[in-house]
């Protein structure tokens, strides 16, 4: 009994941190109507300053706490209000997740910038030197008794800020609606500030009360907050009492798993999954409405043609080809999984563009691929590719029949919390054994991977396998757009605007959502396989839910519904980074970051680069001069570059430079060849100038009536 109420302590004072973050999340959501994927950042954030300031500047510790919880966390909570989330206040739910995902992965990327990974930084508890007290057989330090005090003199303050003040009463109602807000004199916007300074300083206070008793590690800390989710989750985003019930749930449940799990190689990343898994179960069994309406501020699926598909396709073995003529094997092996990459990418299109399903564990999908052919293929067997495309579509159905109530915000976190199961504990599994078969996962290390042994060639170097990878993201490409024109994409398309009117017409929301989730899933596996034969060697790190952040951003950026964006992902995603480390090294910390900023400049072209670009480069593909003259440009300086005349930068500017040039001739000639439509003699003076000959016209046409 005594050691169960150790624990029991244990577990309260951990919940009394994730009640202080959760409270701050539903505050936020509750009163601006953002779900802040980058609350858990904000308070990594204060905690990395609380450490500069307090220990690596030797402040003192009050004056540390003062310029963080009053300085710093209000200045950057109205910097977060100002700047990133106020631009898509008026647009659709999906765009402000975007620009909170994208704002975790960049305060993430930022904290490994400044404050290195590499190097240790404890933090000591609050009053440490003081003698922990006794209650009974219970020992309880200052820190823990701090932390649950805190806990309940956040909870009150924020009752009385939310239901005995105008400004909470704003707050509140300012979500509901700001116009009508704004009619009886308040000021919505003032209202929002004041939510998101509150709720930065209280995931500032979580973030420096958790971070003595954890790592000082940015993705670590950032992460805490899925047990915060669960809380949040709990109380349905609105209620506070419950949020602090759901707090008290989730740290109990962590802290006896620490204490009772039994001694077993495969439960101790049960412990650190718990909490998504609660996450799971909670999003499963409390109600947050079934079916949703029509979202107005959706924006219309492109239309490919399967000739332009087909060009499309051909252009991206033709770019593969290239590259694999021109690069050397370390280049190939770098810029390589550019494509492999892409197809992870692809797997967005049919499940977030055309059915409007957010998934943010395509990567760790992909983990899994990677995974069933490390494990079936040591020898690089075809029919591994699609054992790892079934078993890859298997787990993306086994995601969503759950989910299948779960839409918007809550299906982003459904997925987000399965990606975090599969990093803390399935990918963390030793070996095991089932029905006679053994099944080993990532096993604690590194899985190899063989390339692909096809009709006896067999494809072990870096640039064959590109090309390999090019082929599928091709086929991809061109089975995607074929789904967009069959009758199954227009379903998926009509599910997207309105699940309610989809089921009310007689549509199986079941069978489309597994099928979509299924198809997506199965690609990214496919996408898996081709990443790690080009790194030869995988470990489950580079499949966790952190990395998977900058491929779903840039994947947005590029526009979800669009079938090049598999490309333009892979090419954005890896291109950038080589190029500016190879021209300026010094740039690394900064590339990191450019997936973040991008996505935080979604507000202002939420339609997709691709969608953009395709339109801007359709005059060059119709004008049959001008394209000829760019593929004969190209195989020029392409031969000069096999021929060693001319170096990989003179190839790629020249290209560039022709293309540009060809491209604003075959617009300017569209432009003159554009003739003006005849108005109406009605319209004269209004839809065109009057001209001083109309006068004649119009007397000589009365004469002849």
């Amino acid at each position: 009994m005594e050691q169960f109420l150790i624990f029991g302590v244990v577990g309260l004072s951990t919940a009394a941190i994730y009640a202080i973050i959760g409270s701050g999340l539903v505050l936020t959501y509750t009163t601006t109507g953002v779900f802040n994927f980058a609350h858990g950042a904000a308070g990594m954030l204060s905690a990395f300053a609380y450490w500069q300031l307090a220990v690596g500047w030797g402040w003192p510790v009050p004056l540390a706490l003062a310029a963080v919880l009053l300085v710093l966390a209000p200045a950057f909570g109205l910097l977060v209000e100002k700047v990133v989330l106020r631009p898509v206040q008026n647009l659709g739910e999906a765009e402000r997740l975007v620009m909170t995902v994208a704002l975790l992965s960049g305060l993430i990327a930022a904290a490994r910038w400044i404050w290195d990974p590499n190097l240790p930084r404890p933090l000591t508890t609050f009053f440490a030197d003081r003698e922990p007290f006794h209650l009974g057989p219970v020992t309880i330090t200052w820190h823990q008794a701090l932390t649950m005090a805190v806990a309940v003199l956040a909870a009150l303050v924020l009752w009385f800020v939310l239901n005995r003040t105008r400004t909470g009463t704003e707050m509140r109602a300012t979500v509901d609606d700001r116009a009508l807000v704004g009619l009886t004199g308040a000021d919505p916007v003032r209202a929002n500030r004041v939510a998101w300074v509150l709720g930065t300083q209280l995931a500032a206070v979580g973030g420096i009360l958790i971070a003595p008793t954890v790592a000082l590690d940015a993705a670590q800390l950032s992460l805490l907050i899925v047990s915060a989710y669960t809380a949040a989750i709990f109380g349905r985003l609105r209620s506070l009492p419950l949020t602090f019930l759901g707090a008290v749930v989730v740290g109990c449940l962590e802290s006896y798993l620490t204490g009772y799990l039994p001694q077993n190689p495969y439960l101790p990343g049960l412990r650190l999954a718990a909490p998504a898994l609660l996450l799971f179960l909670a999003l499963l069994l409390f109600p947050h409405g079934r079916l949703r309406g029509r979202d107005r501020r959706l924006r219309p699926v492109p239309t490919p043609t399967m000739r332009g598909t087909f060009v499309f396709a051909g252009a991206i073995v033709l770019f593969a080809v290239v590259l694999a003529t021109v690069l050397d094997e370390a280049q190939a092996i770098s810029y390589g999984p550019m494509f492999a990459l892409g197809v992870v990418a692809l797997s967005f299109v049919p499940l977030a563009g055309y059915a409007g399903q957010i998934s943010l564990c395509q990567l760790s999908i992909a983990g899994v691929g990677a995974v069933v052919w490390g494990q079936l293929a040591p020898d690089g067997q075809p029919w591994a590719l699609l054992a790892a495309f079934a078993v890859s579509a298997l787990v993306g159905a086994l995601i969503a029949v759950p989910a299948l109530r779960l839409s918007g915000v809550y299906l982003a976190l459904a997925t987000a919390a399965f990606a975090v199961v599969l990093d803390r504990w399935i990918f963390t599994l030793p070996s095991f054994e089932v029905l006679g078969v053994q099944i080993s996962v990532f096993n604690q290390s590194s899985v190899e991977m063989a390339g692909l042994d096809l009709f006896g060639f067999r494809l072990d170097e870096a640039a064959e396998l590109m090309v390999f990878a090019a082929v599928c993201l091709a086929l991809g490409s061109l089975g995607v757009a074929a789904l967009r024109l069959s009758r199954f994409g227009r379903r998926l398309i009509a599910l997207r605007d309105s699940e309610a009117a989809y089921a009310t017409l007689g549509g199986s929301l079941l069978f489309a959502r597994v099928l979509v989730f299924a198809l997506s899933a199965g690609i990214a596996g496919v996408g898996g396989v081709l990443y790690g034969m080009q790194l030869q060697s995988v470990t489950a790190e580079q499949f966790n839910f952190v990395a998977g952040l900058p491929v779903f951003l840039i994947a947005v950026i590029g526009g979800l519904g669009a079938v090049g964006n598999g490309l333009f992902t892979g090419t954005a995603y890896l291109g950038p980074v080589h190029l500016l480390n190879a021209v300026a090294p010094w740039t690394h910390n900064i590339v990191q970051l450019l997936p973040a900023l991008a996505g935080l400049g979604f507000a202002r072209h939420p339609e997709g680069i691709v969608p953009g670009l395709r339109r801007s480069w359709e005059p060059l593909g119709r004008d049959r001069t001008a394209l000829a003259a760019l593929l004969g440009g190209f195989a020029v300086l392409w031969l000069l570059r096999i021929g060693d005349v001319v170096g990989n930068a003179v190839l790629l500017l020249g290209t560039a430079v022709l293309a540009l040039a060809l491209r604003t001739w075959a617009r300017s000639k569209e432009t003159a060849a554009v003739v003006a439509p005849e108005v109406p003699v009605e319209w004269w003076g209004v839809r065109r100038p009057w001209r001083a000959e109309d006068e004649e016209v119009l007397a000589r046409g009365i004469a002849r009536g």
